[in-house]
């Protein structure tokens, strides 16, 4: 019996290596639906918002770098996906998406849920078409995945629902995904020219990005031969901190002084496979190197003396041979003793336990990086729980870390926490979640709960906006409209069907963490952190410093005076880390 194009879709799906397709179900994909369903090789995952599923699925890609799929149906369906494509293709992650949509005959007549797929799309993707007709959709299926694959985005694949149950047309398409790699190195003039610079330079440091999470052992070799201090981004931090005798942390608003310096201190900084865009942080006078695979990201963030278009662990293999081992480590040790100094600071923070309903959580985050296991994959939401992840979780090797890095959007980290479970049931998922971030998802503890997924929940529920609060202290704003009133997150996690525990007291963290990582099931653990803890950044302007002091003083002549004095005591533990 011949098939339609829907069973067409999802056996070409499955020869792609797609093992889950996360989606609401209904009207145009209900063809899809029963398609899935008597394949009996691909799972559906029913997610409560089409949102979660885009964020599940880009999760898994990232993860494993293969093709992960998600859809939307008719109009409301793939709208809800757009947020979590965004995060998608900013983040190259190979993603399918299924926008299905009205009937063929009723385009363009403001039919029912008519989207424009097209417009929709566009800015978030690689791909983006619409097939009419069966002899059209192979190839735009093969051209979709072709796409998120080789461009590491998303493809997307528009779906009448009519079309879905017409009778497939092989067509000329292979049908089949061809993952590539290709060797990209700069020229070896080029090459030439980066290594004389670098063997001429006193003092040079290494500032990483994610594009660099396959030569970390390149990197190691080349700032050891140049005794050359390793800093990176956030989203790098589990790739490239681990056995690294050289690191010196992050710099940027989530880093820390050791890392802003040594960019700053050095005659020579080589940017390797970073797209780092907080320009601030960027130092002005010394000389700047970038090596990226994507050549339109070449000075466009910093003002660089010399740009190589290339692979980073390709051009370090050509690299190497070429460099000469540096005798005078004085700037090294200098650097690495100033790391040192801030590595004690965190730790003096991390043993302040807080007060009730305060607790502070820097002690939080250090637990969780005890607890948690070796090879354990980290969620973090975009606000403060990314600066207690960047600042506290250690890299072994072996652990993961995902969050919203490039997009920055809130109410990443469950969703994200469900394909990471998925796609890797054997390692432990932790989603640390801001009250804020969570409020946006609750829906989704459901699909936790029906598909069994173990993942551990942890809130820093502060009632508030945590890392809004902070934007307006500094621009010198009285926080406004950022107090949160929050539900019981522990009851409504155990109305889900799920363990679920508050913890307001301490010295309750770490038993009922230990209690919450032991489980077999999924957890939730409400932790009531301290609303007014801040996270100082590496580099303070003064117009911060001003703003911050203005804010206070209108907070005083409000009568919030309290406020005040527990923002002070809350943080003086900072203070002598930034000045």
């Amino acid at each position: 019996m011949a098939k339609n194009v829907a069973e067409q879709l999802v056996d070409t799906l499955e020869k792609a290596g797609v093992k889950r397709i996360y989606a609401v179900t209904g009207d145009s994909l209900n063809e899809v639906n029963e398609a899935v369903r008597k394949n009996g090789k691909i799972k559906w995952i029913h997610v409560r918002h089409e949102e979660t599923g885009a964020y599940a699925a880009a999760a898994e890609a990232q993860l494993n770098g293969e093709l992960a799929c998600c859809a939307g149906s008719s109009g409301p369906g793939h709208v809800h996906l757009i947020n979590g494509l965004y995060d998608a293709q900013r983040s190259g992650a190979p993603v399918l998406a299924i926008a299905s949509t009205l009937p063929t005959h009723e385009f363009g007549t403001e039919y029912f849920q008519e989207t424009n797929t097209i417009k929709l799309f566009e800015d978030c993707s690689h791909y983006n078409q619409v097939a009419t007709t069966p002899e059209q959709f192979p190839r735009m299926l093969q051209g979709a995945i072709q796409a998120a694959l080789s461009f590491r985005g998303v493809g997307v694949i528009g779906l009448p629902g009519d079309l879905t149950s017409m009778t497939a047309s092989e067509g000329e398409s292979s049908l089949l995904p061809f993952p590539t790699r290709q060797r990209v190195c700069p020229s070896a003039e080029e090459i030439g020219k980066l290594a004389d610079l670098l063997n001429k330079a006193e003092k040079v440091t290494l500032f990483c990005g994610i594009g660099a999470k396959d030569a970390h052992k390149e990197l190691v070799e080349l700032s050891r031969l140049l005794n050359a201090p390793v800093a990176y981004s956030f989203k790098s931090k589990m790739e490239i901190q681990y056995d690294n005798p050289n690191e010196v942390g992050m710099t940027g608003l989530l880093g820390m002084p050791s890392g802003y310096y040594s960019m700053h201190e050095a005659e020579v900084l080589l940017l390797l496979g970073t797209d780092f865009p907080y320009e601030a942080f960027m130092p002005q006078n010394n000389t700047i190197v970038q090596v990226d695979i994507k050549a339109n990201r070449l000075g466009r963030r910093a003002k660089i003396k010399m740009g190589l278009c290339g692979d980073v662990k390709d051009t370090l293999t050509e690299l190497l041979p070429l460099i000469q081992q540096k005798k005078n480590d004085s700037f090294l040790r200098e650097q690495l003793a100033h790391y040192e100094k801030v590595k004690d600071n965190l730790r003096s923070a991390a043993k302040v336990k807080g007060k009730e309903e305060k607790i502070q959580p820097e002690y939080v985050i250090s637990v969780i990086n005890e607890l948690a296991s070796d090879d354990a994959i980290f969620t973090v939401d975009t606000g403060m729980t990314c600066v207690w992840g960047a600042r506290y979780l250690q890299a072994t090797g072996k652990r993961k870390m995902l969050g919203s890095f490039n997009h920055g959007s809130m109410a990443n980290a469950m969703p994200q926490a469900i394909g990471a479970a998925l796609a890797y049931p054997g390692r432990q998922a932790v989603a640390l979640c801001g009250d804020g971030g969570l409020s946006m998802s609750l829906g989704d503890l459901a699909t936790i709960v029906q598909y069994k997924l173990p993942i551990k929940l942890v809130v820093f529920n502060n009632r508030s906006l945590g890392m809004v609060k902070l934007e307006m202290e500094v621009a010198g704003l009285p926080d406004w409209q950022t107090t949160m009133l929050n539900p019981d997150f522990a009851r409504v996690a155990l109305s889900m069907g799920m363990a679920g525990y508050n913890v307001c007291n301490p010295d309750d963290v770490l038993p009922t963490l230990t209690k919450a990582f032991v489980s077999d099931g999924p957890v939730l653990v409400n932790i009531m952190t301290d609303p007014n803890a801040l996270a100082m950044p590496p580099k303070i302007e003064f117009t911060q410093m001003l703003g911050f002091a203005q804010t206070m003083y209108k907070l005083l002549m409000q009568g919030r005076s309290k406020e005040v004095m527990d923002t002070i005591d809350t943080n003086l533990k900072h203070w002598k880390e930034v000045f």
